[in-house]
This record gives C-alpha cells, structure tokens and sequence, in this order.
C-alpha cells in the first residue's frame, strides 16, 4: 500500500467515505457525523496539501489528515507555542476493516511529524465517544483534557473536545510513502475557526474492538 496527497478530483471520493462512516456509525447508535461535511471545505484542505489517501492496487484503503493548524479554542497558547502537529478525519474503508490501518496511519503521521520537527502529534475526538477515546489510549495517546464548551454553532457545546496528545517519533509503519516531504514546523500553530467537526475520523473503531 502507497500513500499519496488527495488531489481535488478526490472529493467526491472522500465524501462517500464520510457517507460511508456516518452510515456504519447510526447503525451502532452513535450520533457522529450526522451533519452532511461541505464539500468546498474539503476542497480547500485538499489545496493546502494536508489531506492523504492510502491506495491499495487502484483501491482508496484509507484516508487521513494531519495539518500544522489547530481548531481554535482546544489548545492553551503555551501548547500552541510546542512543535505540533494534529491529525483528523482519519478512516479506514469498511472493505480493508481490521486490518490495523489506522494504527499504521497513526505511526505515519507520528513519524512525518517528527520529520517536520514536531514534538506532538495531537487531536480531538468526539466528545461522548468513549470507545474511540479508548482506541486513541491504547494507540499510546495521553488524555490532555475535555472541553466542552466554545463550540461555533451559536456557542453551543462543543461536540469534539477530548483532547489527546503522543510524543512524535520514527516508525516503520510498512507504507510506502510517496508524499512530498512535510514542510519544517512552522513558528506557531496556527490556529483557524471552524464550525464543529463532522469529520471522517474512523470507520472502523467506533466499537470497542481495539484493531482498525
């Protein structure tokens, strides 16, 4: 398996993966990613070069994002001011389920990050969620905290604010990796307003079952 940049032709590709989750996700009675994700938003992270698909043969396996930028409100100024990088809409394809994919994408992301001179790789999971939150521990992520309010829907709370963090480190994560090289850590994170996310996080670790 290779992992490419997604391109903007990818979109509609990227969304069904989204249907897909969202679908997979009602069906076990969790409310995740009911809101329809607009696709002009994942066109422009497309453009910034932080959206990445895993291809198996001529197959989209997974899909993954891992950005400089951090969701305004999460993160305290003096952990915006650490070496970071935070990953989202991470998911696997029902089709390659259980395969460990998302642990392998996890390692991949760790290991980019370290290569751009990031000391943490973080991110924020649903907040009610609490076997994805267990996924994330067992992935060797440390619970940070929860925040739960801020969110931009009229203020309301907010639905993704399990914060998690790991320490960025080599791996061999068995990918064969054709992205180009990740930028150098910027200065500062930067830190972007968003409405809250109905991501593409995972498909296969909704449930407790510890292998994605």
């Amino acid at each position: 398996m290779k992992i490419i940049p997604a391109r903007p032709g990818d979109v509609d590709k990227l969304l069904a993966f989204r249907e897909e989750a969202a679908a997979w996700l009602t069906r076990l009675g969790i409310d995740q990613w009911q809101r329809p994700y607009p696709a002009d938003r994942l066109l422009a992270t497309i453009r910034n070069g932080t959206v990445f698909m895993v291809l198996d043969g001529d197959t989209t396996a997974a899909t993954i994002t891992l950005t400089p930028e951090a969701e305004q409100g999460l993160w305290a100024t003096r952990e915006l001011d650490e070496p970071s990088m935070f990953i989202n809409k991470l998911t696997v394809a029902r089709t390659h389920a259980g395969q460990n994919l998302g642990g392998r994408l996890l390692d991949w992301a760790g290991d980019r990050a370290y290569r751009a001179g990031a000391k943490w790789l973080r991110l924020d999971a649903w907040t009610t969620n609490a076997a994805l939150q267990r996924y994330y521990l067992r992935q060797g992520f440390t619970h940070v905290r929860t925040v739960t309010e801020g969110g931009a829907v009229n203020g309301g709370p907010r639905v993704s604010g399990w914060l998690a963090q790991r320490r960025t480190a080599p791996a061999e994560h068995g990918f064969v990796d054709v992205a180009p090289r990740p930028p150098s850590w910027p200065a500062r994170s930067v830190a972007c307003t968003r409405e809250p996310r109905v991501d593409l996080r995972f498909s296969d670790h909704a449930g407790d079952k510890g292998e994605l």
